[in-house]
């Protein structure tokens, strides 16, 4: 089979790879959907392991069951996460699924960016989620980063009539934008310093954009009645985008910290203000399954526009275009690859 293999962001090769095979328990995918994610762009992260076959944003049908699978059959459209919890574990038992060691060293063989993959037993009992009838394979490969989505949304308390702000809207921010509006956001106004980017945040609901080189606090306070935003999603790793998420906060109100930085990278926090104005602070790693769910029903009832998000598809043979149009970030918003000339 084939396999876009990551060498550097500039350096995506095709190359030839063995096609998987299953053991008991296992499933093999046809890869009809893949999206690329703005963590397979982060060269800091990525380069130190090259080279490997990224991609876990997958959509695509069963090729094969190995012994003992009884639920799923060939040609059964899935989507399955790369994260998967123990449900054992003492993180799993209190709910935090996301710090489970089991899902952050599950993945799938060889990764998302070939034609197939190798589903180890682990995610066939647990990290496998139905395509909903009438979705397609290119938005059903929104369930994972939606997913993520959701599970930030939850640890930050959202609920309906709140004002959001969000701070940066590449894709990421654009899917917060969307699924504030569905939540019932009272108010939400998003950031971003890519002319395009302001333009597709308006697209998908945001009610006010603020140009990120303008004194984004004030402008905040302008926008909502004098207020801080009650909830301050920050999906982007500037360190001045952040200030500006932590200074746009109002009393009581909540910051979620999406997007990571480099390892080593220190944001000064003037203490003082969020601990009088009892600000709380949280982070948002992963899904977890229950997460994917979640985003399916949103997808399948039509309530986060996830396919009008998709600017580029490209067939694997492509695959270093894509990552260049992702790493850039300004001529695309969500590129995604099809391994197979059926995919979409």
């Amino acid at each position: 089979m084939k396999a876009a293999v990551y060498y550097a962001n500039d350096d995506v090769r095709i190359e030839d790879r063995d096609r998987p095979g299953i053991g008991p328990g296992e499933v093999l995918i046809r890869i009809r959907a893949s999206g690329v994610c703005g963590s397979d762009v982060m060269e800091w992260y990525r380069a130190a392991k090259a080279p490997l076959v990224l991609g876990h944003e997958i959509a695509g049908t069963v090729e094969e069951v190995g012994d003992g699978v009884v639920e799923y059959a060939p040609g059964d459209g899935i989507v399955v996460t790369h994260h998967v919890p123990c449900n054992t574990c003492r993180y799993c038992l209190r709910g935090h699924y996301s710090a489970c060691d089991t899902l952050r060293s599950t993945k799938l063989d060889p990764g998302g960016f070939t034609e197939f993959a190798r589903i180890p037993a682990l995610q066939v009992d647990r990290g496998i989620v139905r395509i909903p009838e009438g979705v397609s394979f290119d938005d059903a490969s929104f369930f994972e980063p939606l997913g993520c989505v959701v599970h930030g949304m939850d640890r930050a308390g959202m609920r309906p009539g709140l004002s959001v702000a969000v701070i940066g809207s590449g894709i990421t921010g654009l899917l917060f934008i969307a699924l504030a509006k569905a939540l019932g956001a009272g108010r939400v106004i998003a950031t971003d310093v890519v002319p395009e980017r302001i333009e597709a945040a308006k697209r998908f609901g945001a009610d006010v954009t603020i140009h990120g080189e303008e004194d984004v606090p004030a402008r905040i306070l302008e926008a909502n009645d004098g207020h801080g935003a009650d909830l301050v999603a920050i999906c982007t790793a500037a360190v001045p985008a952040i200030r500006q998420g932590l200074e746009s906060v109002d009393r009581g109100a909540t910051v979620l910290f999406f997007a990571p930085t480099e390892p080593g990278v220190e944001v000064p926090i003037h203490l003082w203000p969020l601990w009088r104005d009892d600000v709380t602070m949280t982070t948002a790693y992963a899904a977890a399954p229950r997460d994917l769910a979640v985003a399916a029903e949103l997808i399948r009832s039509g309530r986060v526009p996830v396919g009008d998000m998709i600017t580029h598809r490209l067939p694997l043979a492509d695959a270093a275009e894509g990552f260049r149009l992702v790493a850039e970030g300004r001529e695309s918003i969500k590129v995604i690859l099809l391994p197979h000339s059926d995919g979409g």
